[in-house]
């Protein structure tokens, strides 16, 4: 099994770049696994408490979890994986069954963070993009999308996202074996993925 991971900062265009890659490319044989999907089960906690919490840190993720999962697959065995909401902040009582692919791809803003995670990883990929773009995507996706207010989301921006990625998420470039700038001169970096993982499908 080909494990892929990408990576990059908040708003950077993961999904697009992953949907960008697993396009043309057989449904049945590739995977994606959101990092989203294993962040900490905060069932103990109220909403306005867990609303506080800091999903930009390392610790906000179960690294534990993930890697179990990523070994379970490895063997062939479906795993039940969890589901996330982000307008409750929590993990919802559904899990979704999993079956293993041949390629099965990684997708979170910290995934490469984690040393266990990262040496799972066959190629690690991370995404790049403006920080001014980056701030703007995620301001229409936490007011649009997840319930959050504009003052609490620049709040949230200045305080825990940005020093965030600057400690934990921008370092985790340094790992990469390829580096993709989200925009429309990406075409070239999408094509040599989709390459490599072409050959591993044959």
């Amino acid at each position: 099994m080909l494990i892929i991971g990408i990576a990059g900062g908040t708003g950077c265009g993961k999904t697009t770049v992953v949907n960008q890659i697993v396009t043309e490319l057989p449904a049945n044989e590739v995977r994606v696994i959101s990092q989203d999907s294993y962040y900490n089960d905060l069932s103990h906690l109220s909403l306005e408490d867990r609303r506080k919490t800091n999903f930009d840190h390392p610790s906000s993720i179960d690294f534990k979890l993930l890697k179990t999962h990523l070994e379970e697959l490895r063997k062939g065995k479906t795993i039940t994986q969890p589901v996330y909401s982000f307008l409750e902040c929590n993990r919802t009582p559904e899990v979704v069954l999993t079956e293993p692919t041949k390629v099965v791809i990684v997708e979170g803003i910290l995934i490469m963070t984690d040393p266990e995670i990262r040496k799972m990883m066959d190629i690690k990929i991370f995404v790049h993009v403006d920080s001014d773009e980056r701030l703007i995507r995620r301001i229409k996706r936490d007011v649009n999308e997840r319930g959050w207010n504009l003052d609490e989301t620049l709040e949230n921006y200045q305080y825990t996202i940005k020093p965030m990625h600057s400690q934990f998420i921008e370092p985790t470039k340094e790992y990469a074996d390829i580096i993709i700038p989200n925009n429309k001169h990406n075409t070239v970096a999408i094509d040599i993925v989709r390459t490599i993982i072409n050959d591993k499908l044959v």
